[in-house]
């Protein structure tokens, strides 16, 4: 079942990144303000087949999120055509391959952005992702596809712990590609190319060479081209980079035609986003122009520091007290655009728990102006440790 056809357009999605849309934060934010579509944080295929069961920790998900797409990574066909089939058992509505992240470590050993200069490789990943999900949907067994018996048993855990019922239908899942214009340069028509030869699903496409890393502006002219690539295959695109706010949706997909767009750095710190998502499709279906603007809703700074220690609990929650210093960099990204946020946001670099951070938030003045309230268009700052990080 290709739940893709069935989104509403523009679609309106949450990037993945890698060390940021955990399932905790992907749970706060469809709970705050549903994306159309949502993405785990990119799971190597030897971890999804053969690694220690505390790396399937990026595979977790709850059925609130749906559609929730794994997103897999790596450069060997015979891994993806195993981890395909796990995914498939795993319940999620679809798989999604990464040959964008510019991380040194990933890129140079052949995956992420590193495909960009391997299509012949890239398209195999797709070719044996896509056999697997043919071959799982035609009633393999995971065992019979090449499992060992103790890992189909951490699977049916994992499904057990989420509460979900035994497969009762096999169906194949959509593959979809999510990468960059280039390599060292923008190459995206021949790259694209390349990728539709496999008619993924989707490819969407982020506005940055892997050189760029995240350094300077999206390149949305770049993104249009390749949307008038695709446009007519079955494929459809959706563009990446730089979304803010939903002015910024509306606009670049009236500029570039693509399909819909994923919002990454846009979302830290504002869980919020999605919320007022049907303003975009109502102005893309009206005939005024993208800088006639939307009337974009408010949260008061109460609600954002009753969603800050909700997201706090629900962390510990899921991945225990341990694990706590993790939080830290959500809590810092909560801390903007009122008064004296920078001061509340460099204890939150600190905070070690959720006692900790009740005992902050309570000393902080929230009420200091009656009225206070954040635009959902509010610009979010990036800790410069994130720049290696894969959207």
């Amino acid at each position: 079942m290709n739940f893709w056809q069935h989104l509403p357009r523009p679609i309106v999605g949450l990037s993945p990144m890698d060390g940021v849309t955990d399932a905790c934060f992907r749970s706060v934010i469809a709970s705050h303000g549903r994306p159309d579509v949502t993405f785990t944080e990119f799971t190597h295929v030897h971890d999804v087949c053969r690694a220690p069961e505390i790396h399937l920790e990026t595979l977790r998900y709850s059925e609130i999120e749906r559609p929730i797409v794994a997103q897999l990574y790596g450069n060997d066909p015979e891994l993806f055509y195993l981890a395909a089939q796990a995914v498939c058992e795993l319940g999620f509505d679809g798989l999604d391959i990464n040959m964008g992240c510019p991380s040194k470590s990933v890129a140079a050993s052949g995956s992420g952005a590193g495909l960009i200069r391997t299509p012949e490789l890239a398209r195999s990943l797709i070719q044996a992702a896509k056999r697997g999900i043919d071959d799982w949907a035609g009633g393999q067994t995971l065992e019979q596809g090449g499992f060992k018996p103790a890992r189909v048993e951490v699977f049916e855990r994992m499904n057990r712990q989420r509460g979900a019922q035994p497969v009762s239908r096999r169906e194949t899942l959509p593959v979809s590609v999510k990468t960059r214009l280039g390599y060292e340069s923008v190459t995206v028509e021949a790259w694209v190319e390349q990728l539709l030869m496999e008619q993924p699903t989707v490819i969407s496409l982020h506005g940055r060479t892997l050189k760029q890393m995240y350094r300077g502006a999206a390149d949305w002219s770049a993104i249009a081209r390749a949307a008038s690539l695709v446009r007519g295959t079955g494929t459809l695109l959706l563009g990446n980079g730089d979304i803010q706010c939903l002015d910024d949706i509306s606009r670049r997909v009236g500029e570039t035609g693509v399909d819909g767009v994923l919002v990454g750095r846009g979302v830290l710190g504002a869980p919020w986003f999605f919320r007022p998502k049907e303003l975009v499709r109502g102005q893309a279906s009206s005939e005024r122009g993208p800088e006639s603007g939307l009337s974009l809703s408010t949260v008061s700074l109460d609600e954002r520091f009753a969603v800050l220690l909700e997201h706090a609990k629900q962390f510990v929650e899921i991945f225990g007290h341990k694990q706590f210093y993790r939080m830290r960099k959500h809590l810092g990204w909560y801390c903007k655009g009122f008064p004296h946020a920078a001061s509340l946001r460099s204890q939150m670099v600190r905070v070690s728990s959720v006692e900790e951070l009740q005992s902050i938030l309570k000393a902080f003045h929230i009420r200091p102006q009656s009225g206070v309230v954040l635009p959902y268009d509010e610009s979010v700052d990036m800790a410069e440790t994130l720049a290696s990080r894969c959207s």
